[in-house]
């Protein structure tokens, strides 16, 4: 039987995946990461807009992992909503975890670190705070303020870490390459290429690895390969003219170093303005001089990150922004939102968002010719609505 995608399909679960409690998609994990009392938990509270973690002037306040779901920005959701009128609507997530403040030693177990470093090896990136304002009623772990000095001492111990991981694979990899076998041939090549990066302190996301290389190091769980956004966590006083600043001056040099962002935050600020309806919010930050919110850019840096699409799915009962990786094609794209779909494929409606706006309806997007049809080989772009027609 020839179907439409229907919307109003209640779909429980997914094989690899899992649904928040409000039925939202989690497909991506972020970790927030940094030494203790650099703003990790203030921020955590303004990433999931409420008091979970416990925010305390003391190290190891955060104990255990606070997780958050947190809605991908996209002001798309709100066109398609006054177009469409639906039920509801449900934006992209991210899952952001509050991971307790690392210290000196932490590969090796200071600091609770083995479980710390456990809960990071669990996200698919990394989000590092890093402390760039001078205030006396904070104490710093290190007795001062080095934005610098903190991002290399935890990037040390996530390579020490890292670097007991893959001694202990070597040798077992080794063994199996001098027998023949082709698979540990292949990954001992991949060791001798990382291994030397590790004893320098450096990362795995430093080292010019192939595709195919890659996707060999991502089943390792490697601390250190995992994509990084720093966090540059400034007080009220430098939002407006960050780049003043000499803290995140260096923060960006040795990002840009790496390849790597940097997201300028203020955190208490941020944590704050909770409470605030987001008209209201804007308007304040704007009186700061500054044009958005720095979780929400936070949020969307980490989605590009990982290298993540929105594509679209509207109508009257339900709008939905729906994660996928770049590049991928439409019979996957629909096995998003069920097998089914994927498996009996037929085409793709697809409205490109510009497109239905100038339109101004579904209807008249139609009848001027803006809806094309395509089939199992069309990658799906950023912003497409779509139809999908399978049968099963």
């Amino acid at each position: 039987m020839l179907e439409n995608l229907l919307f109003s399909l209640t779909i429980k679960t997914f094989v690899a995946f899992s649904y928040s409690e409000n039925n939202c998609l989690i497909m991506l994990r972020v970790g927030i990461v940094g030494l203790p009392n650099v703003g990790k938990s203030t921020l955590f509270n303004a990433l999931i807009a409420q008091e979970a973690a416990l925010a305390a002037n003391y190290p190891f306040a955060t104990i255990e992992p606070n997780v958050g779901v947190v809605a991908v920005p996209d002001e798309r959701l709100q066109v398609l909503e006054k177009i469409y009128r639906p039920q509801r609507v449900v934006p992209a997530v991210v899952e952001f975890v509050d991971i307790a403040g690392l210290v000196k030693g932490a590969s090796s177990g200071a600091g609770l670190g083995n479980q710390f470093l456990a809960n990071i090896r669990e996200t698919d990136a990394i989000v590092q705070v890093v402390r760039c304002f001078d205030d006396e009623n904070i104490t710093h772990v290190e007795g001062s303020v080095d934005p610098v000095r903190d991002i290399e001492t935890i990037q040390i111990e996530l390579a020490l870490a890292d670097l007991a991981s893959i001694e202990k694979r070597f040798d077992k990899v080794s063994k199996s390459a001098k027998a023949g076998d082709k698979s540990a041939i292949e990954s001992l090549k991949i060791l001798e290429k990382i291994k030397p990066a590790l004893e320098d302190g450096k990362p795995v996301r430093s080292v010019e690895l192939t595709e195919e290389e890659k996707a060999i190091v991502k089943s390792w769980f490697l601390l250190t390969a995992k994509p990084i956004i720093y966090a540059a966590n400034v007080d009220e006083e430098t939002l407006s003219d960050a780049d003043s600043s000499p803290y995140v001056q260096a923060v960006k040099a040795y990002a840009e170093a790496e390849g790597s962002e940097v997201v300028v935050i203020c955190a208490k600020l941020e944590a704050e303005l909770v409470g605030l309806e987001e008209k209201e919010r804007l308007e304040f930050l704007r009186s700061l001089g500054v044009e958005s919110s720095g979780v929400d850019k936070l949020i969307k840096s980490a989605y590009k990150t990982l290298g993540l699409i929105s594509f679209l799915t509207a109508g009257e009962k339900e709008v939905r922004a729906w994660t996928i990786p770049a590049g991928t094609k439409a019979p996957q794209a629909a096995g998003k939102i069920h097998s089914d779909m994927e498996r009996g494929f037929i085409r793709a409606e697809i409205i490109a968002f510009d497109d239905l706006v100038r339109a101004g309806s579904e209807k008249a997007a139609r009848e001027q010719g803006l809806m094309r049809l395509e089939g199992k080989d069309y990658v799906m772009q950023e912003g497409d609505i779509a139809y999908f027609r399978f049968n099963v």
